[in-house]
């Protein structure tokens, strides 16, 4: 495998071949001894611009959480059909890491986000335009399926950095991908009160058509040859689990981290809007800065990997999420005791889950570094998988035990990542006969 930095409109990225780049063994380590210099380090007007491009790629896939009950209004639609429309967000997602991102290892990567980018701009206009329940799903799913542009540029941002610094630059565009996560929901409150809720999807798509003209500017073009071709390429995302156990223990972690995440968002909106609560949509919205407080977490775990502490950071968070649904069940009620303690408990469940990410994220990438892309597909196609059975689970619960139910639900998830987490970390003690 060679990974060549090629002159275009974008700064060089560096040597041909550097220990970040070269053909990795079975075993994860480097083959031969390479004398080539390490890449440069990433410039910081080019990392910020990648963690933005990450948050408004993804942002898209979460405008509808605290819209679903004027979108399910507007669109007459029922409560569970609307409640699909995050499922079908996650579902395309989910797809997109499986079937797209695996490209980053055989095509020009600079090319792949940008178009990438242009397609995820084209399909929010097909949301923002939609005249029923069956093309709003059309367009939630491509708009899912195309924005992991933002799982390109994460291993990119990663291959660019230095070695020592991975942990920081993984942290900092995961922090833009966490904010346009959790503000995508105050941002679509704020504008479903001025506009209608279809409002930020259509500036959301003049947004990602901007970011994909930077991202053609201001990144470097760079080629990393799998020497497969596609169909290959596909199978050798699914051999990984078979050969990387870092990779199955923390994908499971991930996607019930991340189960547990979907629960509470897929949920929130219902409760809030309910009787216990009454908020309209902009109120509901705001709940996204409370939850956006927990990502300085992404930038702590980082820094944190980068010190050796990624399994310690990822236990201790994972126990957290656990105690984080004993709040979230007291700010069921309403009230001011409530309201607080629901707030909390947010910000606890937000701080865990993207911590446990970014650690499992940095564990990942320095296993096979000619394969990140790969490795980055097969970890968060699994992440994204459990995001949309949580949200189908929720779903199906609101009507059965409410609020009261969904948080059982959660607690169930989050004690089954301690579980996770403990049992590897029991393996790795284990010694080998």
């Amino acid at each position: 495998m060679r990974t060549t930095a090629h002159e275009g409109s974008g700064p060089q990225t560096g040597p041909e071949t550097s220990p970040e780049t070269a053909p990795a063994t079975s075993s994860g380590g480097t083959a031969g001894h390479p004398t080539a210099a390490p890449a440069p380090r990433l410039g910081r007007g080019t990392l910020l611009l990648m963690s933005v491009a990450t948050g408004l790629a993804v942002a898209g896939n979460y405008f509808a959480q605290p819209l679903l009950d004027v979108i399910g209004r507007d669109l007459h639609l029922s409560t569970g059909t609307a409640a699909l429309v995050v499922t079908v967000a996650q579902t395309g997602y989910g797809l997109g890491l499986l079937l797209l991102v695996p490209l980053g290892d055989l095509l020009e990567r600079r090319r792949l986000a940008v178009v990438l980018c242009t397609l995820t701009a084209v399909f929010l206009t097909v949301t923002a335009s939609a005249p029923n329940g069956t093309l709003l799903l059309v367009g939630t799913a491509l708009t899912g399926l195309s924005s992991v542009a933002a799982q390109v540029v994460m291993p990119f941002a990663a291959t660019l950095s230095a070695p020592a610094e991975r942990g920081r630059t993984v942290g900092t565009v995961m922090t833009g991908l966490l904010l346009g996560i959790l503000l995508a929901r105050t941002a679509a409150g704020l504008l479903a009160e001025l506009g209608g809720w279809r409002t930020v999807y259509w500036v959301n798509a003049a947004l990602m058509l901007l970011i994909a003209l930077l991202l053609r500017l201001r990144l470097p073009t760079l080629r990393t040859s799998a020497g497969l071709r596609y169909p290959a390429l596909l199978r050798s995302t699914l051999t990984l689990f078979a050969h990387e156990p870092v990779l199955r223990w923390r994908a499971a972690l991930g996607a019930l981290t991340f189960a547990a995440f979907s629960v509470l968002w897929t949920a929130a909106a219902f409760l809030l809007s309910g009787p216990a609560y009454g908020w309209q949509e902009s109120t509901i919205g705001l709940l996204g800065l409370v939850g956006a407080a927990g990502s300085l977490a992404a930038s702590t775990a980082g820094r944190l990997a980068d010190r050796g502490l990624a399994h310690r950071v990822s236990g201790v968070c994972a126990v957290l999420l656990l105690g984080s649904w004993g709040l979230l069940a007291a700010g069921g009620t309403g009230g001011g005791w409530s309201l607080t303690a629901l707030l909390a408990g947010v910000v606890v469940l937000d701080l865990a889950v993207q911590a446990v990410h970014v650690s499992n994220q940095n564990l990942i990438y320095g296993v096979r570094p000619e394969a990140r892309n790969r490795l980055n597909s097969a970890y968060m196609t699994s992440y994204f998988a459990g995001g949309a059975a949580g949200s189908a689970l929720t779903s199906m619960l609101w009507g059965l035990g409410g609020w009261a139910g969904v948080c059982t639900l959660g607690a169930g998830l989050s004690a089954a990542a301690v579980g996770v987490w403990t049992a590897e970390r029991l393996r790795r003690r284990t010694p080998r006969p």
